[in-house]
């Protein structure tokens, strides 16, 4: 994940910091180094750091801060609240008509990714805000072009509107008024782009925005080319106007400077950013939340977003009463560890809880032989068993085992897992009826267990 060299410097500054009880001037001005340092390396804007450690500085050394009992934490609040503001200050929304379609024009240099993302926040809006989006497919240049936007759209099972290889103009024009026919409340053009900037690129793009009138003009930069992307960024504001940008690949080693300079030095907001090859790998910008997640502090709303999104309300309820009940079955313990197939979406959730260790994350595998083999158990097994796996003799085990292609050693572990969990959440329920009468507890990341309906997700 982007932001990963500079969330470790900074954090180490910090440690250095806190070791230190009291502070004094001098020790703020020498963790401010570290951290210019550390946010130059990043390939942030050197007057946006300059600039930013001036007035962490100036805040941070006020006699207020360093004669509090925690000055420390005084200096991290400080920082956290800067790099909020030096991002956006809070999450832009997209600019929605208020009279149907709203059009949102995709623009962008070639390989930025301006096609899968436009698609993915089609996406996003369709699955978030139960809107009816329309692709339309204006870049007539670079080959196999509309051939991506329909492999894309259909499998996010949205339509493209596309007229070959004609004039791009028309066939915005053509795809609005085709959404307006046909109750489609937002269209995504997906222009053309350049390897460079040229004045026929920005030409048609004008004409293309004259036509059209288009609610908000959307930017897709590369998170990867650093300093590149900010440079871009300008470029397109100042020849088009721009109302806001996707950052793409926030999910690769860029080192996150783009990120931190952009709406500084161009005054547009970052709205959205891809975080993944999958289509459904892409989330709106929160500068509070990535403020916390560089600091190490994590990002529990986007955690619980993504665990609502990804786990089916009804069974959530389902498995919260069971719990409750201390009746879980190994039914629920193959479907729980479904969640959990794939090692990308579960590192990139882990990274996310507050204190998480995100270099002793990367490269971390979920052990899928393991699972297939928990999984040919529990399929092996009659439902009678799974439901109540204390019925389970040895003359079971010896069907089960042969039924999988496995040992009864390895059965045995599996049941000797099961009880072990059967024990932690009767643990668990115990804590729970101890926090009632504390008002209800709360347990990170998994929701309140002291109120009904919470949707509760168990982390096997």
């Amino acid at each position: 994940m982007a932001f990963e060299g500079l969330s470790e410097k900074i954090t180490s500054a910090f440690k250095k910091l806190k070791s230190r009880g009291r502070l004094s001037e001098a020790d703020v001005k020498s963790a401010m180094r570290e951290i210019k340092l550390a946010l130059l390396e990043a390939d942030v804007n050197f007057k946006v750091v300059k600039d930013f450690t001036k007035t962490v500085t100036e805040r941070a050394t006020g006699a207020e801060i360093l004669e509090s009992l925690s000055p420390a934490q005084q200096v991290i609040k400080i920082v956290n609240e800067e790099l909020t503001k030096l991002m956006g200050g809070s999450n832009a929304k997209i600019n929605i008509s208020p009279n149907p379609p709203t059009v949102v024009m995709m623009v962008g240099l070639q390989g930025a990714g301006k096609t899968t993302n436009g698609a993915k926040l089609a996406g996003l809006f369709k699955k978030q805000q139960q809107k009816r989006p329309l692709l339309v497919a204006c870049d007539v240049y670079r080959p196999a072009a509309i051939d991506q936007l329909k492999v894309v759209g259909e499998k996010l099972d949205i339509p493209v509107f596309e007229m070959g290889q004609g004039d791009p103009v028309e066939i915005a024009k053509a795809g609005v008024d085709y959404a307006k026919k046909n109750a489609y409340d937002m269209v995504f053009l997906d222009t053309a782009g350049r390897l460079h900037i040229d004045e026929a690129l920005m030409d048609e793009l004008k004409n293309i925005k004259a036509e059209v009138q288009p609610s908000e003009i959307m930017l897709v930069v590369d998170a990867m080319t650093g300093q590149d992307a900010v440079n871009v960024a300008t470029a397109f504001d100042d020849a088009l106007g721009i109302d806001g940008i996707l950052m793409a690949k926030m999910d690769g080693d860029a080192r996150g400077g783009a990120a931190l300079s952009t709406k500084a030095v161009t005054g547009k907001p970052i709205k959205f950013i891809g975080t993944g090859e999958k289509l459904a790998d892409i989330e709106p910008f929160h500068p509070d939340r990535m403020a916390s997640r560089i600091l190490g502090m994590g990002d529990m709303l986007t955690l619980i977003e993504k665990a609502q999104e990804n786990y089916d309300a009804k069974k959530a309820a389902e498995l919260e009463k069971k719990m409750r009940a201390n009746r879980l079955t190994l039914t629920d313990f193959a479907d729980q560890l479904a969640q959990f197939k794939d090692p990308e979406a579960m590192q990139n959730m882990l990274s996310m809880i507050p204190g998480m260790d995100s270099k002793a994350l990367s490269g971390a595998q979920v052990d899928e032989k393991a699972v297939a083999h928990v999984e040919a158990i529990i399929s092996s097994m009659t439902l009678k068993e799974r439901e109540n796996p204390s019925i389970i003799n040895f003359s079971r085990k010896k069907r089960i085992a042969a039924g999988c292609g496995l040992k009864i050693e390895d059965v045995n572990r599996l049941l000797k897992q099961f009880e072990m969990m059967q024990k932690m959440t009767k643990q668990l329920n115990g804590m729970t009826k101890r926090g009632k009468k504390r008002g209800g507890m709360n347990f990170p990341g998994i929701g309140n267990l002291g109120k009904r309906g919470g949707g509760f997700r168990f982390p096997f």
